[in-house]
């Protein structure tokens, strides 16, 4: 099962006019008006632009992380005023092999999506085989989404909690390894991880040219988790952990769950321990 599509294959389906929409989803947390920017700049044709912060999150609140699940009808009504439906095709793309084409995705999944692709290597990849760039906005063909929740690929702080202590499921955390041990924390009052999270950063799952590996290498990469066992994966705040869940799905994981909470939810309990040592 692959969740991936390269340029040229994008390429060959509008030139052979495919059904199907784009989304852009460019984003820097640290500038957070900086992915809308580079989409006015420039984009691949007929893609729309969907925000991290206001389409791709809900509101932050005290507890719940800093990118909550959106709520499920409003984001719904959003899919479909880009024309997107439960059987229109959707290519997803990032900057590169970033995170936030992952978070779209697995909402997209998440809502019961059947036909949802990243692009591999992104608008970079995209700009460097040379194919056409646009500053033209698509007009969209408006279209009813109906979510169907897969409400068992999601964990929430108690879960999480209860899953540990029983030690029914494995929790990892998909951020560096100077923030998961805590040396380095550029977003959060706390550093370091939730205590039993073991340590797979997401952009392990790609190859050194920064293309995604393939299933066998993921295999490999994913080869001390036991495949009959849940796996809950967290990040900061449910981004960067939706990258690691294509990749463990690819390499054949079916028992695979998000924790869209993650750390900025487990630090806003003050009662909760972190740690800073390698599990």
């Amino acid at each position: 099962m692959s969740f991936l599509i390269s340029v040229d294959e994008l390429k060959s389906k509008m030139d052979a006019s495919d059904e199907m929409v784009i989304v852009d989803t460019r984003f820097e947390l640290t500038n957070p008006d900086a992915g809308k920017a580079a989409y006015l700049k420039g984009h691949i044709p007929q893609a729309f632009y969907l925000d991290l912060n206001k389409d791709l999150a809900g509101e932050k609140t005290e507890h719940g992380g800093n990118h909550p699940l959106p709520d499920i009808h409003e984001f719904a009504q959003k899919l479909g005023n880009i024309g997107i439906d439960q059987h229109t095709t959707v290519i997803v793309y990032d900057q590169s092999n970033e995170m936030f084409s992952g978070r779209c995705w697995w909402l997209l999944h998440y809502l019961g999506h059947e036909s949802v692709y990243v692009l591999d290597g992104g608008f970079e990849r995209w700009q460097e085989k040379g194919y056409e760039t646009t500053t033209k906005q698509p007009v969209a063909e408006k279209k009813t989404f109906i979510p169907k929740p897969r409400t068992d690929e999601v964990v929430d702080i108690h879960q999480v909690k209860d899953k540990l202590q029983e030690d029914s499921a494995i929790l990892i955390d998909s951020r560096s390894k100077d923030r998961y041990l805590g040396k380095n924390e550029p977003l959060y009052k706390k550093a370091g991880h939730i205590p039993g999270a073991k340590n797979y950063f997401y952009k392990d799952v790609l190859s050194e040219d920064g293309q995604w590996k393939d299933p066998d290498n993921l295999n490999q990469h994913f080869a001390s988790l036991p495949k009959d066992k849940e796996i809950m994966v967290s990040c900061g705040s449910g981004v960067s952990a939706t990258p690691n869940i294509m990749a463990l799905k690819m390499a054949g994981f079916h028992n695979v769950k998000l924790y869209p909470g993650s750390f900025s939810d487990w630090i806003s309990y003050e009662e909760n321990e972190v740690e800073t040592e390698e599990e």
